[in-house]
C-alpha cells in the first residue's frame, strides 16, 4: 500500500524526468483529481494510505501527462472566468490570457439591455458562454467549422444553464445557410462580435511546446503563412453582421495589433485601440463599427 506523499513524489518525479513544465503542480492536481483530498486535508494526512485501485489510476494519468498530453485533456477541466469547462482533444485549452478578451467585451457592453453577441471559432465556446452566463439577458450565437467542436460547447452551454440562450452554427467562417440568410438584410443582427481565431503562422506551429503542437486541434492553431488569414475574412466579411455602433473584437498574437489594427481601419472602423494583457503583451485589438 501506498500513502499519498509517496504517490505525490513519485508522480513528481516522472513527470520531472519528462521535463513536464511546473510538475509538481500537475502531479497534486492529478492527486487531487483522483482521490478528491483537498491541500489541507493533504498536508493533516499525507501518510495515509490510498487504495491500490486509485493508486493505479494516478499512475496511469501520471503517464498520460508524462507523454505531454494536456493535464486538461486528461481531466476534461479547464477554468474560464470562473467557470468550470469540459475539454477535450476538439478544442483548444481555455487560457487566461483570452479573459482579456472576455473583460473587454463587458466593458463595451455595460449598461446594454439584451445585447447580442456572436463569437467566431467558438471552440469550446468559453469566450461566449462566459459572457452569457454574466449578463443574464444576453443571447449569442457561437459558429465553428468543427462539429466534434460544436459538442463540446453545446455539453458547457447545458452545464452553465446557458443553452436557451446560445446557438451553436457549424459554419466556415460565414458560408453556412445561417449566415447566408442574413447577408443583405437591412437589419444588422450583433451589438458584438468577438473572437479568438486561429493566429499562428503555419511555418511557426511545429516550435509550439509538444501539449499545444502535437494536442491542440491544427484547425485551431493555424492563421496559414502569415497568421492573420481569418483576421481578413471576419473583418471584412463579419462587418455586415454588426450593428451601428457595434464592436468587433479580437484576440491576437504579441506581435500582431498593427496588423489587424490596420485591418480594421481599412475596413472602416472607428475607435480602433490595442489592448495589451496582464503581462503587458498586446492582447486584444477593438474597433467600433
Amino acid at each position: 500500500m501506498t500513502s499519498l506523499e509517496t504517490l505525490l513524489k513519485e508522480g513528481t518525479k516522472v513527470l520531472e524526468q519528462q521535463k513536464i513544465q511546473e510538475a509538481g503542480l500537475d502531479a497534486w492536481l492529478l492527486l487531487e483529481y483522483v482521490t478528491g483530498v483537498s491541500r489541507a486535508f493533504y498536508f493533516a494526512h499525507s501518510d495515509d494510505v490510498i487504495e491500490e485501485e486509485k493508486a493505479e489510476e494516478y499512475r496511469n494519468l501520471i503517464q498520460k501527462r508524462a507523454e505531454h498530453i494536456p493535464l486538461q485533456h486528461i481531466t476534461h477541466q479547464a477554468y474560464f472566468m470562473g467557470f468550470e469547462f469540459y475539454v477535450n482533444e476538439n478544442v483548444l485549452v481555455p487560457r487566461q490570457d483570452t479573459e482579456t478578451l472576455v473583460e473587454k467585451a463587458l466593458e463595451l457592453l455595460k449598461g446594454k439591455k439584451a445585447p447580442e453577441i456572436l463569437d467566431m471559432c467558438t471552440g469550446s465556446g468559453c469566450i461566449l458562454l462566459s459572457l452569457l452566463a454574466l449578463m443574464q439577458d444576453a443571447c449569442g450565437v457561437g459558429a465553428d467549422i468543427s462539429p466534434q467542436a460544436l459538442l463540446v460547447a453545446e455539453k458547457n452551454a447545458r452545464n452553465l444553464e446557458v443553452d436557451k440562450r446560445a446557438r451553436l452554427v457549424e459554419s466556415d467562417l460565414f458560408s453556412s445557410p445561417f449566415f447566408e440568410e442574413k447577408t443583405g438584410k437591412d437589419q444588422a443582427w450583433y451589438d458584438i462580435l468577438i473572437s479568438n481565431p486561429p493566429y499562428i503562422r503555419s511555418a511557426d506551429i511545429e516550435e509550439l511546446m509538444e501539449e499545444v503542437r502535437d494536442h491542440d486541434p491544427r484547425l485551431a492553431l493555424d492563421g496559414h503563412e502569415d497568421g492573420l488569414y481569418f483576421y481578413r475574412k471576419i473583418v471584412s466579411e463579419g462587418k455586415v453582421f454588426l450593428k451601428k455602433d457595434g464592436w468587433m473584437l479580437f484576440e491576437i498574437g504579441y506581435d500582431q495589433g498593427q496588423d489587424v489594427s490596420e485591418l480594421m481601419v481599412e475596413n472602416g472602423f472607428q475607435d480602433v485601440k490595442v489592448i495589451k494583457d496582464l503581462t503587458g503583451l498586446d492582447r486584444v485589438v477593438l474597433g467600433r463599427r
